[in-house]
């Protein structure tokens, strides 16, 4: 098992980030907020979870093992697979999520890509005790200003973010259009645009 990444960020593609470790570059699917945070040419620390199918080996990276922790309760909860936990983890802050299912708010989770009602209702009921498991870190938004280092245009780059997550294209554009007069960088944009979409 995969269990830590600690090297150079040599590529981002969203939520893809291509880090190499001595050598050997690992590609590790990650949850946006912990993607914004990695800037292609500086250091990085990246929590891993492995995934392993017949066809692939699938790596998913995390900024702390708090977030690694709800990653892996996410996974099992029935009908949640690994592409759906990084859509969740994804589509909110992790203290968000958590109040969502302390208070039952299953509207709210449900405006998440891939959620629907019958899903939200699965992680109420079986989430519910376990999120006792997480340490109160979990729980905490984290607080720091997050950087991304891309080619691309900061909007272009929180769009494709957005699609990458499972939103449709104008469903993207119009999220992001709608903030990018207040935020100048792409992680800004991506934040900005996810909290109003799943107001």
């Amino acid at each position: 098992m995969i269990g830590r990444l600690q090297g150079t960020v040599i590529d981002l593609s969203a939520p893809h980030a291509l880090i190499d470790c001595h050598g050997v570059g690992y590609e590790v699917e990650m949850p946006l907020p912990a993607y914004c945070q990695l800037q292609v040419g500086k250091p990085a620390t990246v929590w891993t979870h492995l995934v392993v199918r017949e066809d692939a080996h699938l790596l998913f990276g995390f900024s702390g093992k708090e977030e690694r922790l709800l990653f892996r309760l996410l996974l099992k909860v029935s009908g949640i697979g690994p592409k759906l936990a990084l859509s969740l983890l994804s589509g909110m802050e992790p203290a968000m999520f958590l109040l969502c299912i302390e208070r039952e708010d299953i509207a709210t989770l449900t405006r998440i890509p891939g959620v629907g009602k019958k899903t939200a209702e699965r992680l109420l009921i079986e989430l519910r005790d376990r999120i006792k498991e997480l340490t109160p870190a979990a729980h905490a938004v984290p607080q720091s200003r997050l950087t991304l280092s891309t080619e691309l245009t900061p909007v272009a780059e929180a769009e494709q973010a957005l699609i990458s997550l499972g939103y449709k294209p104008a469903e993207a554009q119009k999220a992001v259009a709608n903030v990018k007069n207040l935020h100048e960088n792409t992680a800004d944009l991506i934040r900005a645009a996810l909290k109003a979409m799943v107001k």
